[in-house]
């Protein structure tokens, strides 16, 4: 059993002061230019106005309607935005940038982007600025669909001289045919200096596309440099893959953000799982740089150092936030660290200069794989300290109300199931035993679920104290895979593409889901060439899928107008690459529509990273509609981070309930609440103006059932 041991003689200590002598002093921690707040990512304001005495007053002091909601359609907004030489930059629903006043609430202006995302989700997290150094005027830079586009802060006008007309395809430059590629990105990067460096998110299925992470000239939008995520010949990590995957395998991407170390010019860039996200064996080996926390050289993009948290990803494991920066002390001396939380529920924390470990981390031996051509990894990588802050193992003795009937709430084979079976009979058909448990054909319990432990909203660090404060999930997921092709099933190729490439969104039987169309009945509706083209360049809610070739296209098509006779026994001559698909993919709950875990099913964490110890936790959100003397607060599924200030009140919506929390810094306790028109699915920010202190949250719901809205709120005092 290896063990990764914290190697304190050979650490790089910054000094002997305490870490809050001189980090609170930056100005960024007086304003919110970056996305959360700073370039470390610690969502930290140093603004003190509002406290624990007086945030029970706050109160509505504007709200602006962003626009972009349409009648039958679910979105999002997750954005976090900017407050800049006091005007706020957002994104509305229909992925549009605005401009505000950010003491009014009043609009200024708008940018409609000419290629429009049309996910319909409204996922644009955030964005970044640069300020003009006299060489071109300040930009904020923004992404929809495969765009990335520069903005003039001033007018909202593209900034023509950058890129093509003001904007770059994040699709170029991959080393493989843009027309064939799906790329967008959601979450801002980093910049440093005049450069902008930038992850993307692409898809999870096979034959996505690669997730390599490039640096853009901020002003001529030129690629400065590119990090292979997926090695080539002759780099390091091109050995743990097969030789020919840097051709075909996609993901390794950096979807969440990153974090920036302005002094030291190194960008700690977390990835995700390769694609396909829940099979592997097409990518034999422990996949470098999939599922890494990487520190690179900003200027040149040269590998400092780096940390695979997931060897061979097979659960979808994906690094879901940027990583936190900040100073913590040991035996009086300060060492400056990085720390990166996961879906797992776990806190691996690093001296942010040599890669050490500042916590030991013990690689653990797991089970082999039952799926054909499958081959797991033999070990995992976890830290022993700080402890998890979400439960490891679903047991028995973790049911809260075995005998309910068992509600699987799937996102691939629908709602409920057949049989009726109880939460506990449901529990002892399935595998259950914590981590890193190969998916099989019965069954498997992922848990944490597949939105964490921890998700893109990430974890909040006090610069002062080396305190991180993270909210988590407690919410266990059924994964189940299938067997396609072959003759076991007499599956025709476009039945298995179907399932591999369709199946997760329209359902395992195609019978549609959560407002997604059924395709049983699709050729009634559709001609041929229409189907054809919605699935090469998508409609709506659905992305292309431009990486199939024109085989594969027709292969579904035919499936879809022929959907009646679709077994036959050419599924021989044609080969399918991933033998398995995902058929189901569900949150696991009662007939009430609660985790089937014993609450808190969310929660709120203070861990001390200097020892690793936690100064507390506390559940966050409630079910009202919960009636149990036993449980006063039932913690519920969130999603975005929280903010922390000098005047040590931390902020955080994200719960199901569409409330805005503040709570403690120090105790946990609550000291205040608001209800919102929609449910805060981001991360606050809070800055001041006039000498007044504001907290805005984006309200734009759509997640877990709940309405969606296109509201920001601003909090103030009285």
């Amino acid at each position: 059993m290896k063990k990764y041991l914290p190697l304190l003689s050979l650490v790089i200590f910054a000094s002997c002061s305490s870490p809050n002598s001189n980090k609170v002093n930056k100005p960024y921690f007086t304003t919110w230019e970056h996305y959360l707040g700073d370039p470390e990512r610690t969502h930290f304001s140093n603004l003190k106005q509002i406290d624990t005495t007086n945030v029970s007053k706050l109160k509505l002091a504007w709200s602006y309607k962003s626009g972009g909601l349409q009648e039958g359609r679910t979105t999002q907004i997750q954005t976090s935005p900017l407050m800049i030489e006091n005007v706020l930059y957002g994104v509305n629903a229909a992925i549009e940038l605005f401009a505000i006043n950010a003491k009014t609430g009043e609009e200024i202006w708008k940018f409609s982007p000419k290629t429009k995302d049309e996910s319909g989700l409204g996922l644009n997290r955030g964005l970044n600025y640069w300020k003009s150094n006299g060489t071109g005027p300040s930009r904020i830079f923004f992404s929809s669909g495969p765009k990335l586009y520069a903005i003039n802060i001033e007018t909202g006008q593209t900034i023509t001289d950058f890129g093509e007309n003001g904007s770059i395809d994040l699709r170029d430059g991959l080393g493989r045919d843009p027309s064939k590629l799906s790329v967008v990105s959601n979450t801002p990067g980093a910049v440093f200096k005049n450069i902008l460096i930038q992850g993307t998110r692409v898809g999870e299925g096979p034959g996505s596309s690669p997730g390599h992470i490039r640096a853009y000239d901020v002003l001529t939008g030129e690629i400065l440099w590119t990090f292979h995520t997926i090695p080539q010949p002759g780099e390091f990590g091109y050995d743990t893959w097969p030789a020919e995957a840097y051709k075909k395998v996609g993901g390794a991407n950096s979807w969440p953000g990153m974090a920036l170390d302005n002094e030291q010019g190194i960008v700690y860039i977390p990835t995700g799982s390769a694609a396909f996200d829940w099979y592997g064996g097409d990518r034999e080996g422990s996949n470098l740089f999939a599922n890494s926390l990487l520190a690179l050289n900003a200027n040149t993009g040269e590998r400092i150092w780096h940390f695979q948290m997931v060897h061979h990803d097979i659960w979808d494991r994906d690094l879901p936030a940027p990583p936190n920066l900040v100073d913590i002390v040991r035996n009086g001396q300060t060492i400056p660290a990085v720390a990166q939380v996961t879906k797992s529920g776990h806190v691996f924390v690093f001296n942010r200069i040599t890669g050490e470990p500042l916590f030991p981390i013990e690689e653990k031996a797991y089970p082999s794989s039952t799926l054909l051509g499958e081959k797991a990894f033999e070990t995992q990588p976890l830290p022993l300290k700080p402890t998890p802050f979400a439960r490891q193992v679903l047991t028995e003795n973790d049911l809260y109300a075995p005998n309910r009937t068992a509600f699987v709430d799937d996102l691939v084979s629908g709602n409920q199931t057949e049989d009726n079976p109880t939460v506990l009979e449901k529990f002892n058909s399935i595998t259950s035993k914590g981590q890193f448990i190969p998916m099989d054909t019965t069954g498997v319990i992922l848990f944490p679920g597949a939105d964490g432990g921890a998700e893109w909203g990430g974890a909040a660090l006090d610069p002062r104290d080396g305190v991180m404060y993270v909210n988590a999930n407690e919410m266990a997921w059924i994964i189940k895979m299938k067997e396609i092709g072959g003759d076991a099933e007499g599956s025709s190729v476009g039945q298995s593409l179907a399932q591999i490439h369709c199946a997760r969104c329209h359902g395992g039987d195609l019978q549609g889901l959560n407002g997604i169309p059924e395709l049983q009945n699709v050729k009634l509706r559709l001609e041929t060439d229409s189907i054809k083209t919605i699935i090469q360049k998508g409609r709506g809610a659905m992305p292309g899928m431009p990486n199939l070739s024109e085989e594969e296209t027709n292969a579904i098509t035919d499936f879809l107008m022929d959907i009646e006779e679709a077994k036959d026994h050419r599924v021989e001559k044609t080969k399918i690459d991933v033998p398995y698909s995902i058929s189901s993919f569900a949150r696991f709950k009662d007939d009430r529509g609660y985790p089937v875990v014993k609450p808190p099913w969310g929660t709120l964490n203070a861990i001390d990273l200097n020892s690793g110890e936690y100064l507390w936790t506390v559940p966050l959100g409630h079910e009202a509609n919960l009636q149990d003397p036993n449980i006063p607060v039932s913690g519920l599924e969130n999603y975005g981070g929280p903010v922390v200030t000098k005047g040590g009140v931390l902020f955080i919506a994200a719960t199901k309930d569409e409330k805005i929390r503040a709570f403690n810094m120090k105790t946990g306790k609550q000291l205040w609440e608001d209800q919102l028109p929609a449910g805060g699915y981001a991360t606050p920010i809070t800055y001041q103006v006039d000498g007044k202190q504001y907290v805005v949250i984006s309200c734009g719901g759509g997640k877990m059932g709940t309405d969606s809205g296109d509201e920001y709120r601003a909090y103030t005092l009285e």
